[in-house]
């Protein structure tokens, strides 16, 4: 190995070094949040081991889990207290996505399968650096048209996939891609990144999502966690995470997102036809984006479309939050613009060289495949097509909200609507 690559290996080994040593909990945080709990032996009491029919998908936005959680690009605590993930709407599915999809052993003519296209980019071995890419169809999730129509095929036949339900046809999906990077062990920073690959405006909300397991329900004993606002500061939206087993976490949210609270609840009244112990449960948030629904306390729901087209690449850009135990002005280390303050460290200095991956398409193509981007940011290239990608920081245009009627002190489920940064970058631009 030459002298470059080790230099640039060199931050790692250290953090390696330290988490053998137990000197700093480098993997106390990483991509510990499941995939899929629903539907697994987990968190099945049937009585005859019917664990796909005991705990569908569909159930699982409304019931809480007890032995883990799941979620979309998501991050936890190595003993899966606390949880981060995100959730995306498209304006169209009869549901948030904010876990991935697939067919049971008993609907699947092939067994049990996930109907999903995402890709796990990159991790360092300390996960001081994650990077994760979902494709998000702008028509509606074909959910049931999957099941019916992989249920109906034999064994001798080929599966019936995403692809061939025509939900990718003129590149109409977004790529989002989340990005995690550790200042230190506790201090994470988070990037999350939409482009719109179709050829016109679409729509898309993004909720990144902060949450506890339940784990109070089956243990009458145990301390309850609880989320509360706190004031906001230095550009950033505040939320105290309390835990018994960590203590204080803090997230801060760059601008000023619109907040909702809910608890992670399970709704009986949905499920069971049974009263519900509070009105803030698991899918308040589903119910209130997707439905409308006065089930959680905000005010107003902004709603964006991101701009696309043959000569410009556009993007939402989030430089959301930070997960630490103390409270510093919103950082811009892991992520500098091109041209970095003296007092800020670059991308590589943080965790080392890592290369950087994108997903791009032309058009009439089905096949998904991958392309590489440059490693500076601000730099720029060209796809077949004309289109363009940038890594280089932009600009927020901020949305504003603010939380009534919620008792401080009990949510336990929080998710937040992103401040909206939305830049379109002609071709061949240097800014």
């Amino acid at each position: 190995m030459g002298s470059a690559a080790q230099l640039a290996l060199a931050p790692e080994w250290k953090r390696l070094e330290e988490s053998r040593d137990r000197k700093a909990h480098w993997k106390r945080w990483g991509p510990y949040l499941s995939e899929r709990q629903w539907g697994t032996v987990r968190e099945d009491y049937s009585e005859f081991g019917t664990a796909w029919d005991y705990f569908p998908h569909d159930q699982a936005r409304s019931r809480a889990y007890r032995w883990g959680e799941d979620g979309l690009g998501g991050i936890s605590d190595r003993h899966q207290k606390i949880c981060f993930g995100i959730a995306l709407w498209n304006g169209r599915d009869a549901i948030l996505k904010e876990r991935l999809f697939g067919l049971t052993g008993s609907e699947g003519n092939h067994g049990e399968d996930v109907k999903e296209y995402y890709f796990y980019l990159d991790s360092t071995p300390t996960h001081s650096y994650m990077k994760f890419l979902y494709k998000y169809p702008q028509k509606a999730f074909p959910y049931a048209r999957l099941v019916e129509e992989n249920r109906r095929r034999g064994k001798q036949e080929t599966e019936f996939e995403l692809l061939d339900s025509g939900l990718f046809e003129e590149d109409r999906y977004f790529d989002v891609v989340i990005e995690y990077a550790k200042a230190t062990p506790e201090d994470i920073l988070i990037r999350i990144t939409a482009y719109n690959r179709g050829p016109e405006a679409a729509h898309l909300e993004l909720l990144p999502t902060l949450w506890f397991r339940n784990t109070w329900s089956w243990d009458p004993s145990a301390k309850r966690p609880m989320l509360l606002k706190e004031a906001d500061g230095r550009g950033a939206a505040v939320i105290r995470a309390e835990e018994s087993m960590y203590g204080k976490r803090w997230l801060l949210c760059e601008g000023t997102p619109e907040l909702l609270f809910t608890e992670n609840e399970t709704n009986l009244q949905r499920l069971f036809g049974v009263a519900n112990r509070t009105p803030y449960v698991k899918d308040g948030i589903n119910n209130y984006v997707v439905h409308g629904e006065d089930s959680v306390p905000l005010r107003r729901r902004p709603q964006w479309k991101i701009p696309s087209g043959p000569d410009s690449t556009s993007f939402l850009r989030s430089e959301l939050p930070r997960l630490t135990n103390f409270i510093r002005s919103v950082c811009r280390k892991a992520f500098p613009k091109t041209r970095n303050p003296s007092n800020v460290r670059p991308l590589q200095e943080c965790f080392g060289q890592s290369s950087s991956i994108t997903m791009t398409s032309t058009p009439g193509s089905k096949a998904i495949r991958p392309g590489r981007l440059p490693r500076r940011a601000g730099e720029t290239v060209a796809t077949k097509n004309g289109r363009t990608s940038t890594t280089r920081t932009l600009f927020p245009c901020r949305t504003s909200g603010n939380i009534r009627g919620m008792r401080r002190g009990i949510s336990r489920f929080i998710a937040f609507r992103s401040p909206r940064l939305i830049r379109i970058l002609p071709k061949n631009s240097s800014r």
